[in-house]
């Protein structure tokens, strides 16, 4: 075997032990969410079982009702926020712009329990009683970092002459922006919209020193459970099959359109 066939044959090697890593914990899950038994090592027949306890356990509803209604909310919030941010820092001076960038970078790198204690004294501080408003504040606030560093990028590799030229062609500031600048930065706003999601769904640090009484995620109901029950199996798999329908949907439809667009090119 030579040195070339051998380096390709031990990088596959290494991207297969990759993907097994991430992904067979996942396989694992969803293979268990069909199991008959409670048993989360040996498969004693298919059911559909944790799948109806799920959807009749009243408390784990409501902890995804929860989850998913902060989540949108503060992808939402954030999304736009963080963008109009992000293209306000773009026409800033350097010095300002790069402050306010290592500014931002502060919660991402901090640790979540920092950011998790410091959201919780301000809102005490501030004599705001602990609920699902402080919770979407909260959620709000550590997913606007993630989307401007996401949108920044994207912005740096633009052409300012096209907005400029759009303004001097007759187009409004609002028309420049949306007809202009947000197109061309569509697939980093998307990003960052994912990314801001997957954070707040995923979050239980800052949700449990922000969330009121009796308001709980999916992660504080798995922490709270004082044996594990496997409907979560069955909830994760769930999670799985959307998360992943919406990638394909992202990926995808994107492809579609700019198919048709260029067929329609053809015909023209």
């Amino acid at each position: 075997m030579d040195k070339k066939r051998k380096s390709r044959f031990l990088s596959n090697g290494y991207l297969i032990l990759v993907l097994v890593f991430i992904y067979l914990p996942i396989l694992y899950v969803v293979f268990f969410s069909f199991n008959e038994g409670k048993s989360l090592t040996h498969f004693t027949g298919f059911s559909l079982r944790w799948y109806q306890n799920m959807f009749e356990d009243r408390t784990m509803l409501e902890c995804i009702y929860y989850t998913v209604l902060v989540a949108v909310i503060a992808t939402v919030v954030s999304t736009v926020v963080g963008t109009i941010a992000a293209i306000g820092l773009s026409k800033a001076r350097p010095l300002v712009r790069t402050a306010a960038l290592e500014i931002n970078n502060l919660p991402v790198m901090n640790p979540d329990i920092v950011t998790a204690i410091g959201l919780m004294l301000l809102f005490i501080s501030a004599k705001v009683q602990l609920s699902l408003v402080t919770l979407i504040l909260a959620h709000i606030t550590f997913c606007i970092p993630y989307v401007i560093l996401t949108v920044m990028p994207k912005l740096r590799q633009l052409d300012d002459n096209v907005a400029e030229a759009a303004l001097d062609l007759g187009a409004t500031p609002w028309q420049a922006l949306t007809k202009v600048i947000l197109p061309q930065i569509y697939p980093a706003i998307l990003s960052g919209a994912l990314i801001a999601f997957s954070m707040s769904f995923d979050d239980f640090v800052i949700s449990f020193f922000t969330a009121g009484v009796g308001i709980n995620n999916i992660s504080m109901y798995v922490y709270s459970m004082k044996r594990y029950n496997p409907s979560v199996n069955a909830l994760s798999t769930l999670i799985v099959v959307v998360v992943t329908l919406i990638l394909i949907m992202v990926n995808l439809i994107p492809h579609i359109r700019d198919k048709k667009l260029n067929k329609g090119d053809i015909v023209r």
